[in-house]
This record gives structure tokens, sequence and C-alpha cells, in this order.
């Protein structure tokens, strides 16, 4: 209802008399975090969008000095946001600050500013339930906000803060909000309570379940790709990534432990030293426990002090006890209670410490980063000048995405040519012939530390007691053929034309085309068979090579015929040229069935690929990240629907409705029963296809009816020696300091090997007859019986990159990778190695794809 005017005029009148009345937000004093929220930091988790409340609030107070920047949205779209926060003079110059400093770096023309401060990026909570430090970021941002604290405000005349206070707001958000929901009132401390027994899959990943943490290089999650594409407008001199671990462990900081990757340089090194001592003095003055060179250490690439550090930065990692177990307050076994205010306090000094750092050594630090990106463009570490990269521009796709995203130069070959390099492919330098289309990066470029590290065949390891993977070398991780040269290698080609418009040369569609024929060897290929399958346009594939149209195809090649398709009638070529356009994906257009070899196209050899209705497990017993990543590859890769399935009702869900089921990595002899094992086998029988990755595969091996068994132990090393005599007693006297190291002897820290592939198979279609996998367990299964295939098969010395243990050397030579069993009508598909590790591992993504739809056609 319309009010009076006069009414109206009365209530305008009064709200401009309280508003005279009221001090402006300038003349209030700026309100603390508790005075905003309305309760004590410490007290309670503060939920994500009051994180950013709190944020917008300061910066609405301090316009003149903090700015709020947006990055981008997470998955479940929760705003990503930075926090800038800078001088009055150095805020209103700040993109001219930003220039200067890629300047530094030489990734834009001209000379940098002399009086430029350092700059420093703090990130908070990119392990959601690792929840304090977006509690600790308040009180940061609130002091370098607030214009009476003097030291704050002196700092930043020689240092630019840029402040992301949730990496992860999906996961913060999932772990606050069941931790509000399951505390007591008061917080319980007992870790018997519920409020301190986290359900699966806990809030520490993203929506996808992947860790952000080790996406840092990768960047295959959406919030790390905006992030990072903000972050390299920046390189920032500093970075520090802010964590919690175990609720008994004290605080940690740097020194880092060892291994420190050979590229992390001796001034980067020192400077871990630096800002520990500033750390140490905060701790020791207030009496808090903390340790350093111990666990965390500076080589895989993957993490947010790695990758910044091989981006120029002084790149560290704070870890405080607590993480999603401790909750507001929890009783350690020593007795003392932590409490949530404990941990603030803790983080929120470790962030002073490194701001005060920084600032204390801005002119040195600046200077050691020009010397950094100098010595980058003009004395490039390491061995090799130069990187080539081969293959087919669908194929190479991926990579030239990536480096472009990187930040990393580089070009096209533009001629055939006959050189020395070292061949990835057979570890050996050796005479090569490169083509006009491979992509040649120099090592002579700003990036050229990180290109090292990223392409470097073998990384240096000084010490196998490391946090992570040992190898992950990127020619491998995409599986292109890769070659590395002692000499600068210029390049000088335009990039392939099929690159950007791939059915550009394809004849009008007048009607008479027969079929159209799609290659089978990316994971754009794959994309193109899932559309076409939802958009219910049939799709048959070859089983064996034949040649049409001039051209040889492969086994595994898409044949999209028009007869098989005449519900579409007129609109074939349209819709089918539509859906290849919309995936990039290549097509051949064929005026016959004929095949001038191999079988023609309507042979028994040709199969129909049906539309597979596709079951995910998910839920406790199962390994969240390994689900994580099927479920991002179907949704946010290959486009295709997936059901995911609860372990907690798996036992009533009707199998029939499923095609195919696929079980991640993880414990399974919880969540599948004597009972359901035998409604599983009855399923594949009757033609169901069960994909086992990993840790499943490990459950299953010896299992009645199931053709996948563990190699028996090696009886000489367990009862007799190899002249029959008894073992040596002596060699169970272990010394409990060197407990850790010894264990190192059985595991495989994510090494390289090449697995022989039977490229005949359904599963290896669009490989050639290897495949480089990142294994990380020490597969020991004997190769598959009668009835079964082994399709990837470890001979003996087929270890490329990556540190293994002595014990488990044996066990991966001589067995089975990946197979298939026959089973009735289904099939069983054993994966021992993850072709989805963390989304990265780009070359295996055609080989589960193969899995899914071409394995039992």
């Amino acid at each position: 209802m319309t009010l009076p005017f006069t009414r109206l005029l009365r209530a305008g009148l009064l709200a401009m008399s309280i508003a005279a009345a009221a001090p402006s937000f300038a003349q209030q004093a700026l309100q603390s975090p508790e005075q905003f929220l309305g309760y004590k930091l410490g007290s309670r988790f503060t939920y994500h969008a009051d994180v950013l409340r709190y944020a917008d609030y300061l910066v609405q107070q301090n316009a003149d000095r903090m700015r709020v920047v947006p990055y981008g949205r997470t998955y479940e779209g929760r705003p990503l946001e930075v926090v800038q926060i800078a001088t009055a003079r150095n805020l209103q110059r700040l993109d001219d600050i930003r220039r200067s400093n890629l300047r530094r770096a030489g990734l834009e023309s001209g000379t940098p500013n002399l009086d430029q401060p350092a700059i420093v990026w703090l990130s908070y909570n990119v392990h959601g339930n690792e929840a304090v430090s977006s509690e600790a970021v308040l009180q940061v941002l609130y002091d370098f906000a607030n214009p009476q604290n003097k030291e704050a405000q002196a700092l930043l005349e020689r240092v630019v803060l840029l402040i992301d206070p949730c990496v992860n707001p999906d996961g913060r958000e999932r772990y606050a909000q069941w931790y509000g929901r399951v505390a007591g009132a008061p917080a319980n401390a007992s870790p018997l309570s519920w409020e301190h027994r986290e359900p699966w899959p806990g809030g520490r990943f993203n929506h996808y379940m992947f860790d952000l943490n080790r996406d840092w290089a990768w960047q295959t999650q959406r919030e790390s790709q905006q992030r990072i594409a903000l972050y390299n407008q920046w390189l920032p001199q500093v970075h520090a990534d802010f964590h919690e671990m175990s609720a008994e462990a004290p605080y940690y900081f740097s020194p880092a432990a060892k291994p420190f990757h050979e590229d992390i340089t001796p001034y980067q090194r020192k400077f871990q030293n630096v800002i520990g001592d500033y750390n140490r003095q905060v701790f020791d003055k207030n009496g808090w426990l903390y340790f350093s060179r111990e666990t965390y250490d500076l080589f895989a690439p993957s993490y947010g002090d790695t990758w910044p550090s091989f981006n120029g930065a002084i790149g560290m990692t704070y870890e405080q006890g607590g993480s999603g177990r401790a909750g507001v307050r929890y009783i350690k076994s020593d007795g003392d209670t932590l409490t949530l205010a404990d941990r603030i306090a803790h983080h929120h000094a470790a962030s002073w410490a490194t701001i005060r750092a920084a600032a204390d050594h801005q002119q040195e630090m600046l200077k050691q980063f020009d010397k950094y990106y100098q010595d980058a463009r003009q004395r490039p570490r390491g061995r090799y000048k130069s990187y080539v990269v081969s293959g087919s521009p669908e194929r190479l796709a991926p990579l030239v995405d990536y480096l472009q995203r990187q930040q990393i130069q580089f070009g096209y070959l533009g001629e055939r040519r006959k050189t020395q390099a070292y061949n990835y492919s057979n570890g050996k330098r050796e005479g090569v012939t490169l083509q006009p289309t491979d992509v040649v990066i120099s090592m002579y470029q700003p990036k050229s530390t990180l290109v090292k590290v990223l392409f470097e065949p073998q990384a240096a390891l000084e010490d196998s007691l490391t946090y992570d993977i040992t190898a992950w070398s990127l020619p491998y991780a995409y599986g292109l053929q890769g070659y590395a040269l002692t000499s600068n290698l210029k390049s000088g080609g335009k990039a392939p034309a099929a690159a950007s418009k791939p059915n550009s040369g394809l004849p009008a569609a007048d009607g008479t085309t027969y079929a159209y024929i799609a290659r089978w060897n990316s994971l754009r290929d794959a994309r193109l068979l899932s559309t076409l399958l939802q958009r219910q346009v049939r799709v048959r594939v070859a089983y064996q090579p034949f040649e049409a149209g001039g051209q040889k195809f492969q086994a595994g090649t898409l044949i999209i015929n028009r007869g098989n398709n005449q519900g579409l009638g007129n609109r074939f070529d349209a819709v089918v040229r539509s859906l290849a356009d919309s995936v990039g994906a290549e097509l051949t257009a064929v005026k016959t069935g004929f095949a001038s070899e191999g079988s023609d196209l309507g042979s028994s050899n040709v199969h129909g690929v049906g539309r597979p209705n596709v079951a995910l497990m998910a839920g406790p017993g199962t390994d969240a990240t390994a689900f994580g990543e099927v479920w991002h590859f179907f949704e946010q890769q290959l486009g295709y629907p997936v059901s995911v399935i609860g372990t907690d009702y798996f036992a009533s869900v009707p199998l029939n409705k499923f095609d195919v089921l696929v079980l991640p990595d993880g414990n399974y002899a919880d969540v599948l029963n004597e009972r359901q094992l035998e409604n599983l086998k009855s399923w594949v029988r009757s033609g169901g296809r069960l994909v086992a990755m990993e840790g499943a595969m490990s459950y299953l091996a010896g299992k009645k009816d199931f053709a996948l068994k563990t190699k028996p132990a090696d009886s000489s090393r367990t009862n007799t020696n190899k002249k029959g005599a008894a073992p040596d007693p002596y060699r169970q006297l272990r010394r409990y300091g060197t407990a850790e190291r010894e264990s190192l002897q059985g595991q495989v820290q994510g090494s390289v090997y090449r697995v022989e592939l039977d490229n005949t198979h359904p599963l290896a279609f669009g490989y050639p007859n290897n495949y480089y996998a990142l294994v990380r367990s020490p597969l020991n299964y004997q190769f598959l019986g009668e009835g079964s295939w082994n399709v990837g098969v470890l001979k003996k010395g087929q270890a490329a990159s990556g540190f293994t243990g002595s014990q488990v050397r044996a066990k991966l030579n001589d067995t089975v990778v990946l197979g298939v069993q026959e089973m009735g009508r289904g099939q069983v598909v054993y994966l021992g190695d993850n072709p989805l590790f963390r989304g990265f591992w780009q070359a295996g993504k055609l080989l589960f794809t193969n899995a899914i739809f071409m394995v039992g056609q």
C-alpha cells in the first residue's frame, strides 16, 4: 500500500535527523572482530559469509588503505576474495606497484620502480577443517586496518599485503556447519565427544574432495585456477600458507625439513631461517611449544610453499596443532587442554612475524627477487636448456593450455630437424628427429626454474624421506613424447591450424556423407562420445585397425553412421558436426562404408557403444579424494552423468538399474560383506561391469571367483637363505631411531613406471604399446589366468622416474597393473594404478574412459 505523501515526508525528515545526530563511520571507533560479530574469537567458528562480511566492513571503514578484490567463486558458488592492504599512497599506485614487480620478473617490459614495497601474500584455510586460520585472519585484518596500531602502519610503509581469508570456503563451511550442529554448550573437551569425531568426508577438501594444497602446480580445480590467475599478476616476494596438523602436535614453522628441491636457491633457504628466527622470538617469549626442520619438506611442486618458491617467492608452511579434531576445546593425551583461542593466538603471531621479517628485509628481498629472475632469463639452472614435446595438435592442446596458465613461454619448432636429445620414452640420449609442429620450451625465459622443475626427467632427491610424490614430469603426466636438449633450441613455427578449428576442412554437408569417423586418442574424443550418447546419437567403435578415405585409423576409432541414426533425418550432419565442434573434436567424413584395408564399417569387428548407466561408490570406507577424482572427472571433464551411491545404503541398492559400478580406492572390508559380495558377483555375471581401483582391487584379490591373486611371499627371504640356511636372527633387531627411514624400503613414493599395454584390448584403445603410470603403492599381483586379460603389466626394469624402496622393487616386477576378467556376461576391470590421480595425470584419463565405455561392448 502506498504511504500518503505527508507520512513519507515525516519519515524522511526523521531519518535525516537521526543521521545528523549519529557520528559518521569515519568518526566511529573501528569495531574489533568481537564487537562486530557479537562473540569472542575462539568461542565458536565463524561462518564464511561472516568472515567476508567483516572484511567488507573493514574495507568500508578504510577505503583509502584497503580493497577487496573478488577473484572467483567455488563450485558451490561461494565468493573467493583477496584483501589488499597498503598505505594510502601505495594503494593509489597499487597497479603500478604490481606492474613494476612483473617488470622485475621480466614478464612485462620497462624499468621497475626503485621505491617498490615488498609484496607479501598470506593464504588461510586451504584445508577446510583446519579452520583456525580464518579465525586468526580476522584479527590480522583488524590489526592492519586499525589506524591506532602504529606498528602495523609502520610496516605497511615497506610491504603491501595480499590476504586471502579463506582459500577453501566450501570445505570450511562443511566443517563449520557440522561443528555448529554437534558442539556442546559449553564445548565438550573430551576427545570421545562427537564434536571431535568429524564424519566422512570431513571438511578438509573442496566440493569435489580435492586437496587444494596439492593442486598449486596442477591447477585442476576451479578455486586453484582462479586464485593462481590472480597470483601470477603479482608474483609476491613472500607467500605463507596457514594449516593445522594433529591435535597432539604443537606448532611448526620454518625452516623446512629435507629434502629441499635442488632448485630452492641458497637465498630462499637462508630466508627460511630468517623468518624462523622471527617466529622463534615471539614463541620463546610466550613459552609456546614449536618445532622446525621436521616432516614438512620443500620438494614436490604441488604445495603452497613449493610452487610459490619455484616462482621466486619465499614459500612457507605454518602448521598449528588441532585440525578438525580439536574443535573449540580439546583435552590432549598429556592432560593439557588445547583451545581454539590458543590456536588463533599462534597463527596470529606467525602472521605478524612473517610480515615483520619481510618489512625489515624489504630491500634485500627485492634485490634477490631481481637476481632470481635475471638468472632465470640469462643463466637458467640445470643441464637441459630446452624441452621439446611431440604429439598431435589435439593431444598437445591440454599441455599448451597448461603452459599458458603457468606463464611459461613456448613456441612451435616450424621445421623438421635431427639432433641429439634425452628421450623420455627410453631414458637414453640419442639421435632424434623433431617435427615442425613440436612444442619447444626454452629455458631462457622468466619461468625457467618452474620449467625445469616440471619437465626434469628425474628430480634430484637429496633425502628419500619425503612428504609426497617423487615424480611428476609433464611428458609422462600428459602421455606425450618428450625430449630434453642441452642446447637452446629456437622456435619459429606457427600453431597448427587444427588446434583452433579442427573441422573447418570438412566437405559441405550435402547429405551424401555415409559416416563420420573420430579418432580415439584424447580426452576431447572421450567428451565427444559422452556428448553423442547423451544426445541419443548412436555410435560404433572399431575393434580392429582399418583404412578409409585414404586415412589409417586405429582400434578404438568412433564411427557415426547415417544409417544407424535415421531418427535424426536431414539433421544428421548438422547435429554430429555441431557436437564435435562443441568439444573441439576432429571428424573425418567418408562417403562409403568400404574400407580399403581392414574391416568395412559394417563389419562384426565394429561394435555398438551403449549408453551406460554409471554408479560410483562413496561414503565411509572409500577414500574421499579417490572418490572425488572420479566424481570430478565425470562431471567436470567428461561431462557424463554418474549416480553417487553411499556405502551406508549400498546393500539396498538395486544394482540391475546400473550397467557400471566404480569402486574408488578405499578399505572395503567393512563395506562389502559376504552377502553383498555375492550380490555383486551375480550382478557382474548378469552383464554388469565392475571397475575396481587400487584398494578395491586389493580387497578383491584372492576372493572366491575373482581371478586376481597376490604373488606369494619370496620364501628365500622368509625361510632360508640362498645356501639353504636359516635366516639371520639379528635381522629382527631394528633401531628405533631409524625405523621411519627403514620403512621407506617398503614404499613407492609416487614413482613413474612404464606399463606395457596390450592395445588390442578395449581397455587400452587409443594408446601405443605402453603407458606411463604414477605408481603409489607396491602392486604385487600374479598375472591373471585363463578367462582374463592382462592389459597392462610391469616387467623387470620398468621404472622411469621417482623413488621406490628396495624391498618393493621386486614386487613391482612381473605384476599386473591393468586387467579385465570375464565373469559370466559381465566384466571386472582391475585398475591397480589410479589413472585419475589428483586430476593432473592426463595420460590416464582415456584409459579410465575405456573402462566405462569400451570394455564389454
